[in-house]
């Protein structure tokens, strides 16, 4: 099933395909796209190379709360329109307003998208700079083409990095090489990126949808509440000590287990087939006895 809409941070409803609801406006500066489990955000502001606006950031903070809540949304693809993945934020238009007022919509955007518990995968092709570039980071998986440019291009702008940079370069690269990324605001090719482990795969830009889709539907078929689980200890194991890590496994896997989709996975390997998984919670609840003097004490 595929439905597609328009996010812009505006507050018009509109009706998805599958009967579910959307914020749209006629002005299309975030695309929603849903289809079998997987639904794909695109920024769509080509002729600033999808530099984000203030009300592309509220739209994006929208559409990741409403994402974070949906439950029929098994993964999340964040790309770009146009040839490009996100040039940053836009400067071109003055903002008058306070800095804190302007930070919060950029804050809240990074902390949805690190938390959302679901499987997360960019889609970059062409440049990704600044906010741009960690908006990718902030995903699960990044796959790129060999046409694809980062940067942290904060210095050169007199600025210093923002969107959650300065937490995600250094656990990803080693703080040498984030120091080098930030300090000298090179410019990078995706396979120097992979080479540095912020790309996750590099694909030829004629691959890249086709392969993109199939990554996607393989982490929308994986179990929900296994997957949400494991992306929030990984997070979590990266800034806690082993006895913390273990006791979160423990609790963990005692919700794994009180699902359906344990049992399924034991099923399908003795059938020989791929599971089907779907997050229910197998734990029943006993009758509800009716009231009496009895049971009232």
């Amino acid at each position: 099933m595929s439905a597609e809409a328009e996010y812009t941070g505006a507050s018009r409803p509109a009706a998805r395909g599958d009967g579910a609801e959307v914020t749209a406006t006629p002005r299309a500066s975030l695309l929603v796209t849903d289809r079998d489990g997987v639904r794909t955000l695109t920024l769509n502001r080509p002729h600033r190379r999808n530099a984000i606006d203030g009300e592309l950031w509220l739209a994006l903070a929208d559409a990741l709360r409403a994402t974070a809540g949906d439950r029929s949304v098994r993964a999340l693809v964040l790309t770009g329109a146009g040839g490009a993945f996100c040039s940053g934020a836009d400067i071109s238009v003055p903002d008058n307003s306070h800095p804190i007022h302007r930070m919060r919509p950029l804050t809240d955007v990074a902390l949805l998208l690190h938390e959302l518990p679901l499987p997360t995968v960019a889609k970059v092709t062409g440049p990704a700079f600044g906010a741009g570039w960690n908006l990718a980071l902030g995903c699960d998986l990044v796959v790129a083409t060999p046409e694809s440019t980062f940067s942290q291009v904060f210095t050169r702008r007199g600025l210093t990095m923002d969107l959650g940079g300065s937490w995600l370069l250094p656990r990803l690269v080693g703080m040498q090489q984030a120091k080098r990324l930030t300090l000298l605001a090179e410019t990078i090719d995706a396979a120097q990126a992979h080479d540095l482990g912020l790309v996750t795969w590099v694909r030829p830009a004629g691959e890249i949808d086709a392969f993109t889709d199939e990554l996607a539907a393989r982490l929308a078929a994986g179990p929900p509440v296994a997957s949400a689980q494991s992306k929030a200890l990984l997070h979590e194991g990266a800034v806690t000590t082993l006895r913390q890590a273990l006791a979160a496994e423990a609790r963990a896997q005692g919700l794994n287990f009180a699902t359906e989709d344990a049992p399924e996975a034991y099923a399908a390997f003795t059938e020989h087939r791929e599971p089907r998984f779907t997050g229910r919670w197998s734990v029943r609840r006993p009758p509800v006895r009716p009231a009496t003097t009895e049971n009232r004490r």
